[in-house]
């Protein structure tokens, strides 16, 4: 992996109908000096599985299966695993235009 600017964190809770939508947006940004942590906070549903697919082609992508802690919990754990410059908190069922990464990126620097 590239150096890692930014820090996408997903807080997952039984997400199992859109996850994908938010994930494959992210993964389509232009900006691709990132690295996409999901937390799988004790989804009883296919959540965690959905983004363990999802990490084994990209490497880019780390799941992180907790018990469910509640949203507050998941994102204090994103943000202790993270490694980016920045970090940005998005949820299971945001769709992100292409460019939010870069342009975050470049307002921020």
């Amino acid at each position: 992996m590239d150096k890692v600017l930014v820090t996408v964190i997903i807080a997952a809770y039984n997400a199992e109908n859109f996850i994908r939508h938010a994930i494959d947006s992210v993964l389509a940004q232009t900006f691709k000096d990132y690295e996409l942590i999901i937390v799988d906070d004790g989804s009883e549903d296919c959540t965690g599985s959905i983004c363990d697919e999802y990490a084994l082609k990209d490497n880019r992508i780390r799941v992180i299966h907790q018990c469910n802690g509640g949203v507050a919990v998941a994102r204090q754990v994103g943000i202790d695993n993270a490694v980016g410059e920045y970090s940005i908190h998005f949820d299971a069922d945001d769709v992100a235009d292409s460019k939010m990464l870069e342009e975050m990126y470049a307002t921020a620097v």
